[in-house]
Parts: C-alpha cells; sequence; structure tokens
C-alpha cells in the first residue's frame, strides 16, 4: 500500500523523538516582589522574591541577586520556598534609603532551559520619606567660645528620633552631659556637666546613623569645631589686705597687708575678675597657719585664720599658680608677699618695790634689792605693763604670777595678802612673809609666765617668755 508524505514525516519525527528523549521549549517565566520601580516594602525586614515557573539551579541563580544603595551593598539571607528565591536584609531594611535590585546574567532550569535576564528595580521600605538635615547648629564651626555654661543646640528639619541621635552624637574630649529636646523633636540642646578647658580645639559630629522619627537617617555624618579661646585676660592678683569681721561681714582695715594684720583679722585678696571654686584651695602660709578660704566676691576671697600669727614673726602668704578664673584659666606662677603681723608682744616696762622704782629695759641682771617692813614682813609690788589687759586678763593674770622663797631653803613660806589694778597696765600686789636677811641674803623668786600659757593683756597676745627676777629682801 503506497503511504503518503505526511505520514512518512509524522513517522520520521516519531522516531527521532524516541531516540534523543524529549525536548521543553517552554520559556521560563519569572515574577518580582517589590514588581514596580519606586515601590514600598512594609516591614524592615519585607522579603525581596523571585518567583520562577521552573525549579532553577540555585546556586547559579542566587550569584545574580544583587541588592544595593548609597551605602553600599545589602548583605542578606537567601533561601528557597518551592521555586521561589527569597532575599530577607540582615539587619533590615532603612526606611527612606533608595534601593536597587540589580538582576544580570544567564541562569538555567534544573531541566536545562536558559533564561537570559536583565532587570533593575528601584525600592523603598517601611517609607520613602525625605532624610532629616541639620539645618543649624552651636557654637558654630571655628568659634570662639567661653568655657563656663557652654549649651550646644542642634536644630534638625524633622522630629528626630532621641535615642538614635544622642548615640550619634560624639563629643570629643566632653564626659557627662544631659539632653534636652525642645520643637517637637526637632531642637536638641546638650549641657556638660563640667566646664570645658581653656584654650583648646574641640570637635564633634553627628554620625549619619542618627534617624528622624519615622526611621529616615541623616543623609551624611555632620562635624564641626570651635575653640575655648574667646576669654584671653589670665587671672592675677590685684591687691591684698587685712580685713576685720563685724556682724559677719568682712570690711577692709585700711592697713597693709606688709605690716598692718592684727590678731582677729582676716586676710583678703582680690583678682582683676571672678575666680572659680578651686582658689578656694590655692592659698597657704608659711610657717603653716592652718584656715578656710570664702568667697567675699566673685573676684576677691579672705583667708580666715584658725588661729593668729606669732608676734613678730615673718610669713610669707603663697597664691598657688593653679588658682583658675571662672573660665579655668590659671594664674600661671605662685604668687608670693612677706608679712610680718601687727600683734605686739606684751611686755614689763618697769617694777616698783619698796618704794623704788625699777625700769626693766635698763636693768642689769635680773636681782632688784626691796625693803621689806620688819614688823609685817610685806612687800608692795607694782607691774607697769607696755599694754592695757582687757577685764578678762585682769582676773587670771594673778593667779599667774607668783613669789617664792628661794634661798636659803629655810625660808618661811610667804602668801599674796592684795591685789589691786591701779588702771588698766597696772597692777599692784602684796606679799606678805618675807623676811631680810641677816648673815647672808634673802632671795624670792618672781615669776612672772610667758608664751601662750603665760599672762596674756587679751586673746592672741602674750610675752615672748618667762619673766624671772630674783628679789633680794633688805632693811
Amino acid at each position: 500500500m503506497l503511504r503518503s508524505p505526511n505520514n512518512i514525516y509524522f513517522l520520521l519525527c516519531v522516531i527521532f523523538l524516541s531516540s534523543c528523549g524529549f525536548a521543553d521549549l517552554r520559556q521560563i517565566r519569572i515574577s518580582i516582589e517589590p514588581e514596580r520601580n519606586d515601590s514600598v516594602l512594609p516591614e524592615p525586614y519585607s522579603p525581596v522574591i523571585l518567583k520562577f515557573s521552573a525549579e532553577m539551579l540555585k546556586n547559579e541563580t542566587e550569584g545574580i541577586l544583587q541588592i544595593s544603595s548609597d551605602l553600599g551593598a545589602v548583605n542578606g539571607d537567601k533561601f528557597w520556598k518551592g521555586n521561589d528565591l527569597y532575599f530577607v536584609p540582615v539587619q533590615g531594611w532603612t526606611a527612606g534609603i533608595r534601593y536597587t535590585l540589580s538582576l544580570a546574567g544567564t541562569i538555567h532550569s534544573e531541566d536545562g532551559r536558559e533564561m537570559r535576564i536583565e532587570r533593575f528595580i528601584s525600592f523603598y521600605a517601611v517609607n520613602k520619606n525625605d532624610p532629616p538635615l541639620l539645618e543649624w547648629h552651636s557654637p558654630g564651626n571655628n568659634a570662639s567660645v567661653g568655657t563656663n555654661n557652654i549649651l550646644f543646640e542642634f536644630h534638625f528639619s524633622r522630629s528626630m528620633d532621641r535615642l538614635s541621635v544622642e548615640t550619634a552624637l560624639v563629643l570629643d574630649g566632653i564626659g557627662n552631659k544631659t539632653f534636652e529636646w525642645h520643637s517637637g523633636d526637632k531642637i536638641l540642646k546638650v549641657n556638660p556637666e563640667k566646664n570645658l578647658s581653656p584654650w583648646s580645639s574641640y570637635k564633634w559630629s553627628i554620625r549619619d546613623t542618627a534617624k528622624s522619627a519615622d526611621g529616615v537617617p541623616l543623609p551624611k555624618t555632620y562635624s564641626g569645631n570651635f575653640i575655648t579661646d574667646l576669654e584671653q585676660i589670665p587671672p592675677k592678683v590685684k591687691s591684698i589686705f587685712p580685713v576685720i569681721n563685724a556682724d559677719g561681714v568682712w570690711y577692709p582695715t585700711g592697713a597693709f597687708i606688709e605690716n598692718g594684720l592684727r590678731s582677729g583679722q582676716g586676710i583678703a585678696v582680690e583678682f582683676n575678675k571672678p575666680m572659680g571654686e578651686n582658689v578656694l584651695r590655692s592659698l597657704r602660709l608659711e610657717p603653716s597657719i592652718s584656715g578656710r578660704t570664702e568667697f567675699l566676691t566673685e573676684e576677691s576671697v579672705v583667708f580666715i585664720l584658725t588661729k593668729d600669727p606669732e608676734p613678730g614673726m615673718t610669713y610669707t602668704l603663697i597664691i598657688s599658680g593653679d588658682a583658675r578664673d571662672s573660665e579655668g584659666i590659671k594664674t600661671g606662677a605662685d604668687y608670693k608677699i612677706n608679712f610680718t603681723p601687727d600683734i605686739p608682744l606684751l611686755e614689763i616696762y618697769s617694777i616698783t618695790a619698796g618704794g623704788n622704782d625699777f625700769d626693766i629695759r635698763c636693768l642689769a641682771g635680773n636681782t632688784i634689792p626691796v625693803r621689806v617692813d620688819p614688823a609685817t614682813g610685806q612687800i608692795n609690788l607694782s607691774l607697769y605693763f607696755s599694754l592695757l589687759f582687757d577685764s578678762e586678763e585682769m582676773k587670771n593674770t594673778p593667779q599667774k604670777i607668783t613669789l617664792s622663797p628661794f634661798f636659803p631653803g629655810t625660808l618661811a613660806p610667804i602668801a599674796l595678802q592684795y591685789v589691786n589694778w591701779t588702771s588698766g597696765d597696772r597692777l599692784l600686789m602684796r606679799w606678805e612673809g618675807l623676811a631680810a636677811g641677816n648673815d647672808y641674803p634673802h632671795y624670792y623668786r618672781l615669776t612672772i609666765p610667758g608664751g601662750k600659757s603665760g599672762i596674756s593683756s587679751g586673746p592672741g597676745i602674750y610675752m615672748k617668755e618667762n619673766n624671772i627676777f630674783y628679789l633680794e629682801a633688805v632693811r
């Protein structure tokens, strides 16, 4: 039977396909999420998805998937669900950032079909709002500022996420600080807890990790610098003078410090400008006398001594070169001044005994002949001092002065019979029981104690040392 040409062609095709296997000539289809430019993924970890109509060679297909932004390539996890390839960013998408999905290259399905692809899709995540900008800041770049009560201000174009900004803000050389937000979180004010160092350069920056309230980061890192050199004049000592306290207020005495400081007075130090707190720890005396320092005004302090200086001794007042003004600028060098206090020593001008006056300043030796009443054994002693005694010391002084038998050891005890201050600087004392010598002289020792524990005419005024005289009792 004769076969037709069509039947013969069909038979040849069957034989060919039977010998070579089946060839799938269907095109591989792909759909992408996001599918359109400028799409917005809803969440920070929303996946980018490539959906294929066939099972693909996984490693090859993953290799052509690239996502980047102006910040660089995006690292992400890639995994498959069936024929769908998922990409999830490791650190999440950043709001307002424009990302670009790039697919370029040749890929193959598991059954051998080939697909040449070149696709580029731009998208956003969370939102595609404009980035915030730093519109103004203080101090300005290269500004000269002081060191006290400095306030940093940063004004943004949009409301900001507080924590991200505070974390991104770097203030070199500045430790603890407090943050204040204003105007709906558009203005940040920063207060350092401590004053800045004078004549120093400071830098600041806000990294581009700072974000707006809706999560959009700064487009760049902002930075600036300033110098704390607004104050150019260093502090220095202007004057030093004695002051006296009246009703809790210190008043200048009008005397010079070199020789005018008296008992109970303080030392005022005046500077040319307001001083910082550390000036209160910058004053000392040599030889040392403890005391405390208080502010009189912003420019002056008073050194209050715990005790009076020693009469007749020369002291050095030292103001440390580390004393700083309110801006933190040092004086730079120790300031020293010598002074001798105007605190007189108490002296005995003369002794009147038995009707005779003896000038102590002209007395040769320390033996004084005194006439004793042979009937009563009494002797009147009048002591003439260099200073007037106050009422309290008038009571104490007679109790400290003694007259006692000295030689020979067989002399009988004597007693104080009468005491009277004839004036503020003259003390009359009457003793009884003295006896004049016959074959050998009789001596009695008069002791007028000096030093801080001895007699005193008033607070801080005393004799330098003990005064001892030997009275020879004669007829």
